[in-house]
């Protein structure tokens, strides 16, 4: 049934036609390439600078690039949408995909504790310093998280399931 309407939403909305042209699956993949180059160039970094490397660049300063970051998620999102609605049945049940899934959620969830109970401080710190041990905790999660979902992303393609089984059907 997903399949169905993931199918239906691609052909209707004229992706599946596009992903199927001469250059639809190479510009998916650039533009996929471009967005975690940002993402991980950015939000890696800041997670690289709460961890204290590259000390004395204020960590407030670098979270002004946490923006273009966002962009490349965006652009993420808007080429994985490309792949899974176009070719459905070889990610919905590939584990490689489910596990590129789960470790964005995670990241996300992350993310969301570490602005709600740690980015105050990590903010003020003195730019000579770590940040403080739970932002580091959170920095060491985000980018575990963030290389796991590039890892299970190349993986896709080594996976083609011999049958369909996926861990939010049971």
């Amino acid at each position: 049934m997903i399949i169905d309407v993931l199918l239906w939403f691609s052909h209707s909305t004229g992706i599946y036609e596009f992903m199927n042209s001469a250059w639809g699956w190479p510009i998916a993949e650039s533009v996929h390439f471009l967005g975690m180059c940002l993402l991980i160039g950015t939000v890696g970094v800041f997670d690289l600078r709460m961890l204290g490397v590259g000390s004395g660049i204020p960590m407030a300063e670098l979270h002004k690039l946490v923006p273009i970051g966002v962009f490349g998620f965006l652009l993420n999102f808007t080429s994985g949408v490309m792949f899974l609605t176009s070719a459905p049945d070889q990610y919905l049940y590939n584990p490689a995909f489910q596990t590129k899934i789960l470790f964005m959620l995670l990241a996300g969830l992350n993310m969301m504790v570490f602005y709600r109970r740690a980015m105050a401080e990590v903010k003020t710190t003195n730019s000579l310093l770590k940040a403080p041990a739970n932002a580091r905790v959170m920095a060491i999660v985000s980018l575990c998280c963030w290389a796991t979902v590039i890892i299970g992303g190349r993986l896709i393609t080594y996976y083609r399931p011999p049958y369909h089984w996926c861990w939010w059907c049971l």
